[in-house]
């Protein structure tokens, strides 16, 4: 016999259908609003499937995307927990509007990159500011990343927007904003927005009423083909038109905008033309041929491998989809081939290089070639780059992560000429790109590889003379992706609540607690490094972890196999940390 209905059972569907109701309500007065036509019918097909879709509607409508880490990215979707129509119409009414309030005089410039959507958002982002009385500037055609933070810059602009996901899933798309001179100063001309700037301009987007009353002009002016080629001329300048030039490089862009302002910037540097791998040469919005656009996912450079072993490459570049980062591969002797990528050659396997490595080899080289001012990284980078500034007397500064803090290090203290973080992100140029640059990163590494062949050595070589100097700098990265955020910030107040007292075995002697100012805990002792923090663009909690081994009698094989045993050690007592298990 069925269980009579109790009266909690009765309260309970009372405020299941009330809350349901509440649901249709807000979709139906979002359907009224928006101006897209296929978003309107995405959305009214999830109202017609009540109440099985009511989970769906829900977390279409669970809250508006806020400006974060990268400004808007979100799956493309119709509702305001989405990219779409109706969200970039009402964030460019809300940028332009904020814009005004500050008195920034100068055009809007805009750029995209080629993923679903992308090219129609910045064109409404255009019609936007036109509408607004604000000139807009549209860059020619889906480019890097880096070609608008340059031509913000370069355009004078009051600011500038860049739609692109950089290297998220194919089902998204954001919305990136940089701040003109006026607006940023000295120090973020160019740059990505900080506080307070992402607050003002949130408050002005939801200011913004109805969209049906936001007024739009022409789809602005588009600059033209100068701007590109301006951008190529400097981008070439960052090497030395005097050093070697002989190598091949094998290079892809993962289906993204990267590939013909690499090989353009690179023939006008005096460098060969990569090859690049044929099935990911064109943008493609899909991203057919990985699973995840991102470099660092395993299996996502087999193919760039795969050509780099087939042409007898001496180096293997690959950008993410916006160009805004660089990967490095090398032929490793011993090594037993890339993550994902089984085999290897005559010549030994291949693997990445990590972006602590790439890092601080483009640090190393920019000091060689006399390169004087600030240096530059992040609080969750290796510290070798701070052992190499004070060995060599040159100034240094560790910011949060981000390259919209990179780019301010220093606090004008001294004239930042370089700065990266271990995600990929290089910028050699702050003078032209005040952002990471995957396209002048991947010029500097090829003319120090080109000078490095001259003399019969390696990039592993440089790596191997630097921890000879400076000992063995072993970092890796733990991270633990959730469904649901509460896990997060239950794992950081549980850290910060029992917090190691040792790592290795060894007392800690600096345990930080950034917060407010940000979600992160820092221990530290002579043996290791611990940084743990929420990801700003994920659903991870990530954990940084570094282990320095000093190299002894210049035997660098031994120190680097110590250093993975420890660095092994580390992870275990780490994972064991943020999972609430023994030994913490």
């Amino acid at each position: 016999m069925a269980a009579e209905p109790t009266d909690l059972d009765e309260t309970r569907d009372r405020d299941d259908a009330r809350g349901l109701d509440d649901l249709r309500d807000q979709a139906r007065r979002w359907l009224d609003d928006d101006p897209d036509p296929a978003s309107r019918d995405e959305l009214q097909a999830v109202l017609d499937g009540l109440p099985a879709s009511a989970p769906e509607l829900a977390d279409r409508f669970a809250g508006p995307l806020t400006f974060g880490t990268a400004g808007l990215r979100g799956p493309l979707r119709a509702g305001p927990n989405g990219m779409n129509l109706a969200v970039v119409t009402q964030a460019a009414a809300g940028l332009v509007a904020w814009l005004a309030a500050q008195d920034a005089t100068g055009p809007l410039v805009i750029g995209y990159d080629a993923r679903h959507g992308s090219r129609e958002f910045a064109e409404r982002t255009a019609q936007v500011a036109t509408g607004a009385g604000r000139a807009a500037l549209l860059l020619p055609r889906p480019l890097p990343t880096p070609v608008l933070a340059y031509a913000v810059r370069q355009l004078d602009a009051a600011a500038g927007v860049m739609v692109t996901a950089s290297h998220n899933p194919p089902q998204d798309n954001g919305y990136k904003v940089y701040l003109g001179a006026q607006l940023g100063g000295e120090l973020g001309a160019g740059a990505q927005i900080v506080p307070p700037a992402d607050t003002g301009i949130e408050a002005a987007i939801r200011a913004v009423g109805p969209l049906a009353d936001v007024p739009l002009g022409p789809a602005g002016q588009v600059v033209g083909d100068d701007l590109v080629v301006s951008y190529v001329d400097r981008a070439a300048a960052v090497v030395d038109p005097a050093g070697a030039r002989r190598l091949k490089v094998a290079y892809t862009p993962l289906h993204g905008v990267g590939a013909a302002v690499l090989t353009a910037a690179f023939a006008r540097a005096g460098f060969g033309i990569p090859g690049v791998v044929p099935d990911q040469a064109v943008p493609d919005p899909d991203f057919p041929t990985v699973s995840f656009p991102n470099p660092e996912e395993p299996g996502a450079i087999d193919r760039l491998v795969g050509l780099a072993r087939r042409t007898d490459a001496d180096l293997a570049i690959a950008n993410d989809p916006d160009a805004d980062r660089c990967a490095v591969a090398v032929r490793d002797r011993g090594a037993a081939g890339v993550a994902g990528t089984t085999g290897a050659n005559g010549s030994g396997g291949w693997r990445m290089l990590r972006g602590d490595e790439v890092g601080v080899l483009l640090a190393d080289h920019l000091m060689r070639r006399g390169v004087q001012g600030l240096y530059a990284t992040t609080i969750v980078s290796s510290s070798l780059l701070r052992a190499m500034c004070a060995a060599r007397g040159l100034p240094y500064d560790e910011t949060l992560t981000g390259f919209k803090w990179i780019v301010r290090a220093g606090g004008g203290s001294a004239p930042l000429v370089y700065g990266y973080e271990e995600a990929l992100g290089y910028c050699v140029a702050p003078e032209h790109v005040r952002d990471k640059d995957g396209i002048t990163a991947a010029l500097t590494v090829a003319e120090l590889a080109a000078g490095l062949k001259a003399q019969g050595r390696t990039l592993t070589d440089r790596l191997d003379e630097l921890a000879a100097e400076f000992g063995v700098h072993h970092t890796d990265q733990l991270s633990v992706r959730v469904d649901d955020l509460r896990i997060i910030a239950d794992t950081m107040a549980r850290v910060r609540a029992a917090t190691p007292t040792t790592l290795l075995g060894q007392p800690v002697t600096e345990a930080r607690d950034l917060l407010p100012e940000a979600d992160v805990v820092i221990l530290r002792n002579e043996a290791a490094r611990v940084v743990i923090r929420p990801s700003g663009t994920e659903p991870k909690l990530k954990a940084y972890l570094e282990v320095v081994e000093p190299v002894a009698d210049g035997d660098v094989p031994a120190a680097r196999s110590r250093a993975a045993t420890a660095l092994a050690a580390l992870r275990a007592e780490i994972a064991a940390l943020v999972q609430g298990r023994a030994p913490y």
